[in-house]
């Protein structure tokens, strides 16, 4: 199963990247995904279901644990012709 995860972390700061922002990013950079866009309001990751799946658990108790206050996220199941 493939799956795309959507997810942004808050606060926001538009002046300089928070702290939690960057952690997430690290987190989905450095996972196992097939596709990763990262942006200043929103980011995608996409892969198996359980790189996606372990890759949200990180991002999860790290963004949290660098000062994240609300994490939102999406997780869609996708077919191979909806990238």
């Amino acid at each position: 199963m493939r799956l795309r995860v959507e997810f942004t972390t808050e606060p926001f700061d538009l002046d300089e990247t928070p702290a939690h922002a960057l952690v997430a990013r690290e987190v989905v950079e450095a996972a196992e995904l097939d596709a990763v866009d990262v942006g200043p309001f929103g980011n995608t990751a996409e892969g198996g279901a359980d790189a996606v799946l372990g890759a949200v658990d990180a991002l999860l108790r790290k963004a949290l644990e660098a000062g994240a206050t609300r994490v939102s996220l999406q997780v869609n199941v996708i077919g191979e012709g909806d990238r």
